[in-house]
């Protein structure tokens, strides 16, 4: 998303710098919300023994 941007708002910091945090957000939210799934899932794939 971001890349996109540095062609169009190449010499705009405070657009890219916000656009950024902006993209790293959502994936954030969906990792903090989906946590003890994904440990789970972790723990399951491990080789006990």
């Amino acid at each position: 998303m971001t890349a996109g941007l540095s062609g169009s708002f190449g010499s705009k910091w405070h657009l890219l710098s916000s656009a950024a945090f902006i993209s790293m957000i959502v994936p954030m939210v969906v990792f903090l919300s989906l946590q003890r799934y994904f440990v789970r899932g972790l723990l399951a794939g491990g080789v006990k023994g």
